[in-house]
């Protein structure tokens, strides 16, 4: 893990993300990315070319100044730091970033979103976990340490997931954490008897390792919706991550069946993990 990117928009939940990628960065010799957008969306079309570039001039050195003294903390001085501004959407900006620093980790804070808004709108940490292609580690309270002891490993053991699987194993490897591998039997979702998550469960991990040693972790849980058997088992646990895989659905498909990543991200108070399919 050479390379983490932050965004960071001033905010106590990006300085959350900032000291956890400092303390991820410290342990890995890591380099860290801080991005910020600078919102121009609403300057005027009608605006003179001339005068459109002094604004944006003047706003770019009043947004460096600021993002300069935001990265004067202390937590910081072990670590390298490379600040890049951008202009323009969030989500789609943190991933082409992320993509031409081939980046390892993107790490954001969020306080979550609820009712019409994450219904409608969803905050920008959800539109980050749906088109990023690297692992986001989402933060939702400060941090003091990096060292994960239990890690809930959220998965519906599907074939298509197992590329993406095997990335939160070697990102989590180093860790060297206790894995609860849950499965979360949903009585609107495809319910299953034991014997069918069993053999889900047992051609999954042969096609992912070649054996089913990890089955000793595996925890089938029944809840009535997946969102609340992973955050129910984690609290039962102890846990202090939870990583979860995406689908990455955008449009339509997204708006039927929805996220449970991105459900999980919202309602969890838990530092979330989640890798891309």
């Amino acid at each position: 893990m050479k390379k983490i990117i932050v965004p960071v928009d001033f905010s106590d939940h990006s300085l959350y993300a900032l000291k956890t990628a400092a303390l991820l960065a410290e342990k890995n010799e890591s380099t860290i990315y801080a991005l910020h957008m600078l919102d121009m969306q609403e300057m005027s079309l009608s605006e003179s070319e001339v005068y459109l570039h002094e604004k944006t001039a003047f706003f770019l050195k009043l947004a460096e100044k600021r993002f300069h003294d935001f990265l004067k903390k202390d937590f910081l001085n072990n670590v390298k730091v490379v600040p890049i501004i951008k202009h323009y959407k969030v989500f789609k900006e943190v991933e082409a970033v992320a993509e031409e620093m081939n980046a390892d980790l993107i790490v954001m804070g969020s306080h979550g979103a609820s009712g019409f808004k994450e219904f409608f709108v969803g905050s920008n940490t959800q539109k980050v976990i749906r088109h990023a292609t690297v692992p986001v580690l989402v933060i939702k309270n400060e941090m003091t340490n990096i060292d994960f002891i239990d890690i809930v490993v959220a998965t519906d053991f599907s074939e298509e997931s197992i590329p993406a699987f095997h990335k939160l194993l070697k990102t989590l490897e180093p860790m060297n954490a206790k894995k609860h591998i849950v499965y979360v039997n949903a009585p609107f979702d495809s319910f299953k008897t034991t014997p069918e998550m069993d053999a889900l469960a047992d051609n999954f991990l042969m096609k992912l390792e070649g054996n089913t040693d990890r089955k000793i972790n595996v925890h089938f849980i029944c809840a009535r919706t997946i969102m609340k058997g992973i955050l129910d088992f984690s609290n039962s646990v102890g846990a202090d991550l939870i990583a979860v895989i995406t689908h990455g659905r955008k449009g339509l498909a997204h708006f039927i069946e929805g996220s449970v990543a991105e459900d999980v991200t919202n309602h969890a108070t838990l530092p979330i993990i989640s890798f891309k399919i």
